[in-house]
């Protein structure tokens, strides 16, 4: 028997009019597509009945390139060409790469580290575009229809590197990105809509290799990120990890293991962890390629005693957020479990614990990202019905802003700032008769630009030539929707604008905004005094250049013993200006003062006379 979808006239899209697009959880471990039919979000299976993608490409010399469990099967006897959890490579150096010991061969190559296979050097985004086609054709198949776009979750802790290369992977699999939505704020929708929940939750999110907190505020169809926090190299590969690292220490001696091996050991313990979460004990075994037999018996009390210190990681991140969101855990009406690992009893002990109430666990972790997206994915398409809408408030993970003299941080945008954004500052030049102006965008928490990631440069050249601090020019600072940055310069007098896009190379550090962030409250006093020493640095150089253009112009003011007076000052504010004695920078920059403030009299005297010469009294009435 069919069944009719019965909605009041205009309530509803035709069918001929639905818009087809589709939420994508881009996952570590397993991927999955969700779509809206029938108005109910649902994950999309494959021919075999299977939701789950796993994140596992293989690279056959015929050109193949099997995806998904058919990979999976084959990740031990082709480790090489048979790439896992590759979204952990998302936007790292070689040195990063190396570090992780998986078992591929990595290349250097400009912006991103790339992994050598049959087909090729290839780097991280063309691996996760080829899972996304994959998910894509899924979705037309099921769907019956081409697709006109997707939303794609990612961490919240992905920085514009890795968003932007999440963005290019989408378009190298021939996928519209109408949106790229934080993996915590699509669990929020899907959870805060499927149960219509008000009032602030936490959403915990471990997947296999990122760890995100949110804190969110859910309000009638309105969901506000209020802080969020997290670790982009934390995930259930960590904890296979550390399993496998246990296991190798009862091993008397340390041999070199193949690449197959390698992966056999974290498949095992994979499975090790996944069996602990349902029974009380598992069995290690797995005999290696020279024929040596690993075999152990492992409790689940051992376990939860070897993650414990990967938990209190989580822990850390959970209480910072709180904290950046003025919220005692006790003000937490509930906490969405998301992913994969949060099935462990240990993690959900833990969060339990941390809030004080038994973690929300009635939407499947796998699959209420990919749910969330789905319902943002249709209402993005144009899918929308009255009363069908809702408002996303999502925010930026650190600060955003530009170099001032002295190498010091101005921040435009604050962090936790809801997106979209723009933001606006005026500035002005340092030098008379600059006629340019050099831009530096950076993020991060800390005071000096050498603590922070740099973005992007610019230059805004045509400025009028003016006495320095004169010219007023005005940057304005944009976060769109998917939390990309573009930043404009423009001179206000004449007009002239310069502008870049922030699309930053992929080469980057994922572990440096966690640790920035840290570093930002532990550094907090050294900080503070570093910026008061800067800033008495640049004024002690404003002071001497404007002095010297002084002197220049109306030397013959001094006396001889006048002008040794200054003289001295000057080489004395110019000796301190690499001091880091604060006091002694101030102590020069106020002697300098006092040298020429009798000068500086004389020269507003002279400039008066001048300008009242040959006028009568009247005439200035």
């Amino acid at each position: 028997m069919a069944l009719l979808q019965i909605s009041e006239p205009g309530e509803s899209p035709a069918p001929h009019q639905r818009r087809l697009a589709v939420g994508i959880d881009l996952g570590t471990t397993n991927s999955l597509v969700a779509a809206v039919r029938s108005s109910v979000a649902e994950v999309l299976p494959d021919a075999q009945g299977r939701v789950l993608l796993p994140s596992i490409v293989q690279y056959l010399p015929d050109g193949r390139t099997p995806t998904g469990y058919e990979a999976q099967a084959q990740q031990t006897a082709d480790s090489r060409n048979t790439i896992v959890s590759v979204k952990r490579f998302m936007g790292r150096s070689l040195a990063e790469a190396q570090a992780s010991g998986a078992p591929y061969e990595f290349v250097d190559a400009p912006g991103m580290v790339r992994l050598r296979t049959a087909q090729g050097d290839l780097s991280p985004v063309q691996v996760s575009a080829q899972i996304l086609a994959v998910l894509r054709q899924r979705a037309e198949d099921v769907l019956g229809d081409d697709l006109v776009g997707a939303v794609i979750t990612v961490p919240a802790y992905f920085d514009d590197a890795q968003r932007q290369a999440t963005r290019d992977a989408a378009r190298l699999a021939g996928l519209n990105v109408l949106r790229l939505l934080n993996e915590p704020t699509a669990a929020a929708i899907a959870y805060g809509l499927d149960n219509s929940a008000e009032g602030v939750y936490a959403v915990y999110d471990l997947g296999g290799g990122t760890f995100d907190i949110s804190i969110l505020r859910l309000s009638r169809g309105v969901f506000e990120v209020i802080a969020t926090g997290g670790d982009t190299a934390l995930g259930g590969d960590d904890f296979d990890a550390v399993i496998v690292e246990r296991v190798l220490a009862d091993l008397p001696a340390r041999a070199d293991f193949t690449p197959g091996d390698r992966r056999a050991l974290m498949v095992t313990a994979r499975a090790v962890r996944e069996a602990l979460s349902d029974q009380e004990k598992a069995r290690y075994a797995l005999t290696l390629a020279d024929g040596r037999e690993l075999a152990r018996d492992i409790t689940r009390a051992e376990f939860e005693a070897w993650a414990q210190p990967l938990i209190d990681r989580t822990l850390d991140s959970a209480r910072n957020a709180l904290r950046d969101a003025k919220l005692a855990a006790c003000d937490v009406c509930g906490v969405v479990m998301v992913g994969g690992s949060t099935r462990m009893p240990l993690v959900r002990r833990a969060v339990g614990t941390l809030f004080g109430t038994e973690p929300l666990v009635d939407l499947n972790p796998d699959e209420v990202v990919a749910l969330g997206a789905a319902l943002q994915a249709n209402l993005l398409a144009g899918n929308r019905a009255p009363g069908e809408d809702w408002l996303l408030l999502d925010v930026i993970p650190l600060s955003l802003g530009l170099e001032t003299m002295g190498e010091l941080v101005e921040r435009v945008i604050p962090r936790n700032s809801t997106i979209p954004v723009a933001r606006a500052q005026e500035f002005t030049t340092f030098k008379d008769g600059q006629t340019a102006m050099s831009v530096h965008v950076v993020q991060g928490e800390r005071e000096l630009v050498s603590d922070c990631r740099s973005l992007a440069r610019f230059e805004l050249r045509g400025i009028p030539p003016m006495v320095a601090g004169a010219a007023r020019i005005r940057v304005t600072f944009q976060v769109d929707a998917d939390g990309l940055l573009s930043v404009t310069a423009r001179e206000q007098s004449t007009g002239i604008e310069a502008a870049v896009t922030v699309k930053p190379s992929y080469g980057l550090s994922d572990e440096e905004i966690a640790r920035m962030l840290s570093d930002s409250v532990r550094e907090a006093d050294s900080d503070a005094q570093a910026r008061m020493l800067r800033e008495q640095q640049v004024e002690a150089r404003q002071l001497a250049e404007s002095v010297r253009a002084a002197l220049v112009n109306d030397a013959d003011l001094l006396s001889d013993e006048e002008r040794a007076a200054v003289d001295t000052a000057l080489q004395g504010a110019d000796a301190v200006v690499g001091n880091d004695d604060v006091q002694a920078v101030r102590a020069a920059v106020q002697a300098l003062s006092s040298a020429t403030d009798e000068f500086a009299a004389r020269r507003m005297d002279r400039s008066i006379r001048k300008a009242l010469s040959g006028r009568k009294l009247d005439e200035l009435a």
